[in-house]
């Protein structure tokens, strides 16, 4: 005969039931708990009035978003049928439902909170004797903004729509003083028409005016990008008393290109590539991995694909963390990096430069791996002394620590917390967002380093 254990779905509970008693002792739920228990939230308590009904904690809310996203629930609809559905977000929100207004309404709120709440996750680290700072790796992700491509408008296409706009505005007024002699068609309002291409042409109005300013900026950077090269060339003839080889850099042209866009839905999101898909709505989502513990310490999002001008404002960010973080020593990056300008900054800031030059064959001799360069010769700039470092053994052996860094950092980010989308919009938002996304990854990770 078959044994199967009862089902018994109607006998009440003998004695009443503990949250304590639903989940197991190493879960990530009671993890999150205690870290969130750590934190000092009173930034985030004195903004509740005291009046009204009774709120949620914030601990219970931070919670759940970070719990939430460090399993791959963000939306806030999900995280509030977790609460009933899920022992662990029922363990964290303390067997309360708080509802999706309210759960959307803190996370928007407190984002600026939440970048001062990271750096305290990572102080907990260092008290628990799992970080300290020493070599990071950096690197961006493309991640997708909560925006379509197809709700870009380009200038071109925006400049042939005004005229289309304005042609039709001219035409209904001729149509309005000859109404008269001419009946207008069944339905139709010119009044209301009029005021609607009016709208229509304010709107794209302000998005050319956008696109214009972007341009501005771009001019700008490409101006001063292209300065940067030609002093570069000429300090090395000074110094060589050579010719440098290659073309000389071309000037850039400025102005407003046709294809030059603004997205309708996110204007502060860009078009950029996607690896094996073309062209997506993205923004750069960048972040500094500490490659001892691979915990992030520092973000940043970008509007731009590139990542070549994100050297300076992640050297600005590491000089705010705290003392008792450690102080970063060398910094990794791949190509994409790589500056003269950025080395000196790195140089600037007591950080040791290790950013690749140029890309490296897949192939190379096996002796290579086993020798060392030849001395360098003096005087030498800061990126001959960088060069001449990534070409020695150690120095190949640290930058080889980038891509087991920070690139698996981002793959579980995406592929484990399958955070692959932007809910919010906007720039502050999305860097907000962002830290929020790292938090978690940080707290998840912390869990598996504390066993």
């Amino acid at each position: 005969m078959v044994n199967f254990r009862p089902i018994d779905r109607a006998t009440p509970f003998l004695l009443p039931p503990s949250v304590e008693d639903w989940l197991p002792k190493d879960h990530l739920a009671r993890f999150v708990v205690d870290i969130v228990d750590q934190l000092d939230l009173s930034a985030l308590s004195r903004q509740y009035r005291g009046t009204g009904s009774a709120a949620y904690h914030p601990a219970v809310m931070l919670g759940l978003l970070v719990y939430g996203y460090a399993t791959g629930v963000y939306s806030s609809r999900r995280i509030e049928t977790a609460t009933r559905d899920s022992i662990a977000f029922r363990y964290i929100a303390a067997n309360e439902q708080p509802d999706h207004d309210s759960l959307c309404t803190f996370r928007k709120r407190f984002l600026k909170e939440i970048e001062a709440l990271f750096v305290q996750v990572l102080v907990i680290a260092r008290q628990m004797k799992l970080l300290k700072l020493g070599t990071i790796a950096l690197d961006g992700t493309k991640v997708h903004a909560n925006a379509s491509r197809h709700s870009a408008l380009s200038y071109g296409h925006a400049q042939k729509i005004e005229a289309q706009l304005e042609a039709e505005v001219k035409e209904m007024l001729a149509r309005a003083e000859a109404a008269d002699q001419e009946p207008l068609p069944k339905g139709m309002s010119i009044p209301k028409e009029l005021a609607r291409r009016e709208e229509r042409l304010a709107a794209i109005r302000q998005a050319k005016a956008q696109i214009e300013a972007r341009a501005a900026e771009r001019d700008a950077q490409e101006k001063a990008d292209f300065d940067a090269k030609m002093k570069a060339r000429e300090e090395k003839t000074a110094r060589t008393g050579k010719k440098p080889g290659g073309k000389p850099p071309v000037p850039p042209k400025s102005g407003v290109r046709p294809t030059d866009q603004v997205n309708l839905t996110d204007e502060d999101s860009r078009i950029m590539p996607a690896t094996g898909r073309g062209y997506e709505q993205s923004y750069n989502a960048q972040a500094a991995v500490d490659t001892e513990s691979m915990l992030v310490v520092a973000t940043n999002i970008a509007q731009v694909a590139t990542d070549k001008q994100q050297v300076e404002p992640m050297l600005e960010a590491l000089a705010d963390l705290p003392d008792e973080l450690g102080r970063v020593k060398r910094m990794l990056g791949d190509n994409g990096f790589f500056s003269a300008a950025n080395v000196e900054s790195c140089v600037v800031a007591k950080i040791e430069p290790l950013l690749a030059a140029g890309r490296d064959s897949h192939h190379p001799h096996w002796e290579d791996r086993f020798t060392e360069p030849p001395p360098l010769n003096e005087p030498a700039s800061a990126v001959d002394r960088m060069k001449h470092r990534l070409k020695t053994r150690k120095g190949r052996k640290l930058y080889g620590l980038r891509k087991q860094t920070v690139e698996p950092v981002f793959g579980i980010i995406k592929s484990v917390m399958r955070f692959r989308q932007f809910l919010l919009r906007g720039l502050a938002a999305v860097q907000g967002e962002w830290t929020l996304v790292t938090m978690a990854w940080n707290i998840k990770r912390m869990a598996v380093l504390a066993g």
